[in-house]
């Protein structure tokens, strides 16, 4: 039996009042995407890459790369419950690769191409995986990692046996995705086979139903983030919707018109920096049937550019890497409320809290209650951290909200962590670098308002004595950031300082230094 939408049209208020989690006693992620899929309908097609010569991947053929691939990786001594990073782009070898490990019964770790050498070593060698599967231009990079190898298949060594997917359960561990902090390195958020399952009902609502003839659905966020791999490939596999590959080198309005016309692209989910850049270059997308966006608020002006541009209701929806797609719009449902986010997808139990833990009069903590399908089984090898993020029933997002109606309305983090181009960067693996060079004694790294990124890195450097700050100096630690971290998390202005804010303790005081970024933006 091919899997199937868990939500089908209705009013809000009943979907909400009769939707149960319904997880069978064995769920295995690669049978719900492929394996199921395969067996149906083999000729359906699954993937559609638009990166040089259009492609058409079905299920039989995807089944049979990540067949292939299972049985490589289990020769080399892969099993149950070991940690296989994936570092590729958007293709159908990404997605092969994920269900492969899961077919093993082991954890897939989403990797981002972009990253360089120390943010790599930083997941790879907290997770202990040994091995990587990447394309041949990352093979080098994983080779340089300490006790990491790379693996990178080639289609013509499909076998001709399939695999067998393991016996796996909706709480066995299947995905490790780091999520930035505040502090220290990225924590890995553990998810079980029962993620994907969670996930649905958020992305079917987001996209007013997703699963509708001639669905065809894609994103630019790579698919080493949650919201790439788990809000629109993996549940366009499991609803039995094409899911487009492509792998950008960087966004444009051009290339993006480029494949939703070679894609036959009906439903998008753009981050909001690229809604924003759609909008300066005043493109029109055409046949589009649903937009969901995810991030950040939009507010009234982009909605009503939204219907005029792209010809649809953008839906907004709500989540983070630890428990995602919690909440949503569906113009199918009920209409937008700008400013708002939308209201709890069915299936989740979201409450505004005050500091006592009661529902708050007004603005409070956004929690999320215990036994989502999509909530994180915990932090990895990180017990007490685990720990921190609950508060009795409740998961604490770090997030600060308020009811509107019935609708959830996004006010900000309480913590520090930096939101820019759609990426959610941490301040403390980018001062961690920063330190590393000669010429810093002492630094802070906080987010700058921004008007098409929503916020950009901002360092205030100490340089250390003997050393004379300048323009030059400031390049140069742009690059090494460029160079050892990633590109997204470069700092797009630095302020050399002769002093930071710091408490008793010496620990640099961010909120100071928010304060001050944004007096230097309203100058």
């Amino acid at each position: 039996m091919t899997p199937a939408p868990l939500l089908s049209p209705g009013s809000y208020e009943s979907l909400r009042e009769t939707f149960r989690w319904a997880l069978p006693d064995r769920l295995n992620m690669a049978a719900q995407v492929c394996d199921s899929w395969a067996e149906a309908a083999p000729d359906r097609v699954a993937l559609i890459e638009v990166s040089g010569a259009r492609r058409a991947v079905t299920y039989a053929a995807l089944r049979a790369m990540a067949d292939g691939l299972a049985h490589d990786l289990a020769g080399r001594g892969v099993g149950r419950g070991d940690r296989v990073g994936v570092l590729r782009g958007q293709d159908a070898w990404c997605a092969a690769a994920h269900i492969a490990i899961w077919k093993i019964g082991a954890i897939s770790i989403p990797l981002f191409k972009l990253f360089k050498h120390d943010a790599l070593a930083a997941r790879v060698g907290d997770a202990g995986a040994a091995w990587v599967v990447s394309d041949a231009e990352s093979a080098q990079m994983i080779t340089a990692l300490e006790g990491a190898r790379p693996l990178v298949p080639e289609e013509q060594a499909l076998p001709a046996q399939p695999f067998a997917t393991a016996e796996t359960g909706p709480e066995d561990p299947a995905v490790l995705i780091y999520t930035s902090g505040t502090t220290g390195s990225p924590k890995g958020a553990l998810h079980g086979h029962r993620m994907l399952t969670g996930h649905l009902p958020g992305v079917e609502m987001s996209h007013d139903f997703l699963g509708q003839p001639d669905d065809c659905l894609w994103t630019p966020a790579d698919w080493a983030w949650i919201g790439g791999l788990f809000d629109v490939a993996m549940p366009g596999l499991a609803i039995g919707v094409p899911v487009v590959a492509a792998r950008l080198a960087k966004f444009t309005p051009e290339e993006c018109a480029r494949i939703v016309r070679e894609g036959s692209v009906r439903n998008i989910f753009f981050p909001p920096t690229a809604l924003r850049m759609l909008k300066a270059a005043d493109l029109r997308l055409a046949g589009l049937r649903s937009v969901a966006s995810g991030g950040e608020p939009l507010g009234a002006e982009m909605l009503a550019w939204g219907r005029h541009a792209l010809g649809v209701t953008i839906n907004e929806f709500y989540g983070q890497t630890e428990c995602n797609m919690v909440a949503s719009s569906c113009a199918a449902l009920f209409p937008p409320r700008p400013g708002c986010i939308g209201k709890p997808v069915p299936g989740f139990d979201i409450a505004v809290l005050d500091e006592a833990g009661n529902p708050a009069a007004g603005e409070g903590d956004v929690a999320i209650r215990r036994g989502a399908a999509s909530m994180m089984l915990g932090y990895w090898n990180k017990p007490a951290e685990t720990a921190a993020k609950f508060r009795g029933d409740w998961m604490m997002t770090g997030d600060r909200g308020l009811w509107e109606e019935g609708y959830l309305r996004f006010l900000g983090r309480e913590d520090d962590v930096i939101t820019s181009a759609g990426y959610r960067i941490g301040p403390a693996e980018i001062e961690d670098c920063l330190l590393k060079h000669p010429a810093v004694a002492t630094v802070g790294v906080v987010g700058k308002p921004d008007a098409l990124r929503t916020q950009i890195v901002k360092a205030y450097v100490v340089v250390k004595d003997g050393v004379s700050p300048s323009e030059a100096l400031a390049g140069e630690l742009q690059e090494f950031v460029k160079q050892h971290l990633a590109a997204h998390c470069f700092p797009r202005e630095i302020t050399f300082t002769e002093n930071l804010p710091t408490t008793v303790t010496g620990k640099v005081i961010r909120k100071d230094l928010r304060a001050r970024a944004e007096t230097e933006d309203s100058r």
